[in-house]
């Protein structure tokens, strides 16, 4: 009997969990049906002020690696929709104004640029841009300085210093745990194995960690001196001294024009748009607004496939904000043979990694162009290593000045706990084999000379592979791409150089670019966005229902960890990276403080 109630209540608590699942996903599917008619029917009244008040800007609306799964969480619009967004504002005659609140916003530098020359033309339109912020980094200020007004919260502060890079060490620590790293590579240059082999950063990854520093450096400067009409000398002065980094300094030397709170700036944007003081400001949020952005002529059997492939890139499926290579080859593959696409471009902002997905990656684009189909490539922040590989298979490349691209080289790093198990913790192993090789190659037994070799030679094969990519793909000299590649990183302007790029410019104009080399209308052609993404609604039902249960329990935790771990997540995250990498890695070391 006892056993009885025991099953009866466990089943009658199932049957209500269950309720109470199909509940919480009636009203999540509720919600994002009510959200969705909301979003796509947005009120835009006279005399409105378009808010950009973005945290994250990804490339693609929500393809972001770690949603928050709240119920009344918003879609997060990727940089194409939020540019396309404010520039259908300019010609919106009830927009008057943007709002640029950048209190949490952090971008890298490419994507800085692109946003910053929309907010530009906004301005230069006749419409006002006013900013706000409690305190100004580098990203957000090089944002803010091309607006009218530039405003600092009372005791706030503005970080502009310069670029800098800092890289962790691990060899020592590592020694002290007696575990080794083997580390292979191919490329002078290549530097991301040598926080395991190194306590210094060796004097090639320096130096060209230096020239494109300095080259990105050089633009901010630029840009922002030239908009606050500060000489450049005095503002590489005062920053690079760091002797504007408060509020009264900000004020002292023109970096704001007011030191306000929120309700002050609200009252300058009231008289701006001419209202009383009582009267409320009509505000359309950006990824409201950006709801109303149409992707040319929706009914055209012209297509253009916008692919963006964003983030790592792994083997497998990925998940969002990385590029898997099976979820992308068949993307792709998909996209070739649907007859409507007409050109595909390619949307990279990837530091690389795994040597094998960006093989299968580019296999699929060589196949479209081989199809007839036009490809053309467009760098975002990043198009290095792995992601200038896939990138080889474009009919031209497009990139920003301040692109970091190249870094054309090859890394394995494989550990080795040998010395661990029997020094730290006594435990030893022993073998049996039928060959030379059957117990090499493990990460708990010592590895020979010959073992190194041959992963050497692996290595060494593959970029060699990639070195002839990089020849057919930029119809290039094999010796000039040998004098080029050794791993080593370039910008945007430097790359064009060079040879490795083809035009300074943005999406937009590849996009253009595509459409001209296809001989399609682009003002009549659909421009389509790929992969797909869901939004923070769908994605929760995902994670209840157990659709996402291939991609692991973390997506659900890692909201979590970022908010527990705070600015050490940057640690957790890289580490979860380097264990899930496999096999040999394009990959470029992350460097860039923003």
């Amino acid at each position: 009997m006892k056993n009885f109630f025991t099953f009866l209540f466990a089943s009658c608590l199932g049957t209500l969990l269950a309720l109470g699942g199909l509940i919480i996903i009636g009203v999540v599917s509720i919600g994002s049906i009510a959200s969705a008619f909301e979003q796509s029917d947005v009120n835009v009244e006279a005399n409105s002020v378009l808010m950009v008040d973005m945290a994250v800007l990804p490339e693609l609306t929500n393809n972001i690696a770690t949603p928050t799964f709240s119920l009344d969480e918003q879609s997060t619009p990727g940089l194409r929709t939020v540019k396309r967004a404010i520039e259908m504002a300019m010609d919106d005659d009830d927009i008057k104004g943007i709002f640029l609140d950048v209190d949490q916003l952090s971008v890298m530098p490419a994507t800085a640029l692109s946003l910053r020359q929309s907010l530009e033309r906004f301005r230069e339109s006749g419409k006002f841009v006013v900013s706000h912020s409690k305190y100004y980094n580098l990203g957000s200020y090089y944002l803010a300085s091309v607006s009218d007004a530039i405003y600092l919260n009372p005791t706030g502060g503005i970080d502009v210093r310069g670029y800098g890079a800092t890289l962790p060490f691990f060899k020592e620590g590592l020694d002290k745990l007696g575990v080794d790293i083997n580390v292979f590579y191919a490329g002078d240059f290549k530097s991301a194995g040598e926080p395991f082999f190194r306590n210094t950063i060796s004097d090639s990854n320096r130096l060209q960690t230096r020239e494109y520093l300095n080259d990105l450096w050089d633009i901010y400067v630029k840009d922002v001196s030239a908009s606050r009409n500060i000489a450049p000398t005095e503002f590489k002065r005062l920053t690079e001294n760091f002797i504007v980094r408060n509020d009264k300094a900000a004020l002292e030397y023109k970096f704001v024009d007011a030191l306000y709170y929120k309700d002050q700036v609200l009252d300058d944007i009231k008289n701006r748009l001419g209202l009383d003081e009582d009267e409320k400001i009509k505000t359309v949020s950006i990824d409201g607004y950006a709801n109303k952005v149409k992707n040319g002529n929706l009914t055209s059997k012209n297509k253009i496939a916008v692919v963006f492939a964003e983030g790592n890139i792994v083997d497998g499926k990925g998940e969002s904000g990385s590029i898997g290579d099976t979820k992308y080859a068949k993307l792709i593959r998909k996209i070739r043979q649907d007859e409507k696409v007409k050109a595909i471009v390619l949307r990279v902002n990837s530091g690389g990694g795994s040597a094998m997905a960006s093989e299968n990656i580019w296999r699929e684009l060589q196949l479209a162009k081989e199809a007839g189909i036009p490809v053309v490539t467009s760098m975002g922040d990043l198009a290095a290593s792995g992601g200038y590989y896939i990138s080889m298979a474009s009919d031209s490349i497009f990139a920003q000045p301040n692109t970091i691209t190249g870094s054309i080289g090859v890394i394995g790093i494989i550990p080795n706990v040998s010395r661990l198990m029997d020094e730290k913790m006594g435990i030893n192993f022993d073998t049996v084999s039928t060959g030379k090789y059957s117990n090499s190659f493990t990460t708990v037994i010592p590895w020979s000379e010959n073992d190194k070799e041959i992963v050497q030679e692996g290595v060494d094969d593959i970029y060699n592979h990639f070195i002839m990519r990089v020849k057919d793909g930029r119809n290039m000299q094999e010796a000039k791409v040998r004098q080029l590649a050794k791993g080593r990183v370039y910008t945007g302007q430097d790359a064009l150089g060079l040879g490795l790029v083809d035009r300074i410019a943005g999406l937009e104009e590849a996009i253009a670019s595509a459409a001209g080399i296809a001989d399609i209308d682009l003002e009549e052609a659909r421009i389509v966005e790929y992969p797909k993404v869901k939004s923070p609604q769908e994605e929760l039902i995902a994670e209840i229902t157990g659709q996402n249960k291939d991609k692991g329990d973390i997506k659900i935790i890692e909201p979590f960890l970022r908010r527990e771990f705070g600015s050490a997540y940057e640690v957790y995250r890289q580490a979860k990276e380097l264990q899930a990498q496999e096999g040999i890695q394009m990959r470029m070391t992350e460097t860039l403080v923003y």
